[in-house]
């Protein structure tokens, strides 16, 4: 048997196969969004711990000012308010800084795994 090749004009015809076409698949699922919730989890949790820390700075223990009197009272309990909301402050700012380099590091980990993914 020789191989016939079609003449101008003429559009090859393809042999039927024994096995039958693929079936088109589902329709395509939405990617789901896993990091952008524990994105936004994360979000909620540090702001939650930023609005706990800040409140809990109030007042200073005044036991260390017993004893004193007129404005050496009053400057005591000044300075250990003040002493309180210097703190509170410090901390308050270091939980910033941290959230900022979480945001940062989870970011980063997302652009790279985005970056593998293409193709």
């Amino acid at each position: 048997m020789s191989k016939q090749f079609p003449t101008w004009g003429q559009v090859p015809v393809r042999p039927p196969t024994a096995e039958p076409e693929p079936k088109p698949t589902a329709a395509k699922q939405k990617p789901r969004r896993v990091f952008m919730w524990v994105f936004l989890a994360v979000q909620v949790l540090f702001l939650i711990w930023i609005i706990a820390g800040a409140a809990s700075g109030g007042g200073s223990d005044n036991s260390i000012c017993q004893g004193l009197t007129g404005s050496a009272y009053h400057d005591c309990v000044d300075a250990g308010t003040n002493g309180a909301q210097l703190g509170t402050a410090i901390g308050v700012g270091l939980i910033v800084a941290f959230w900022a380099a979480v945001d940062f590091i989870m970011v980063t980990v997302w652009a790279v795994v985005r970056l593998a993914r293409r193709r």
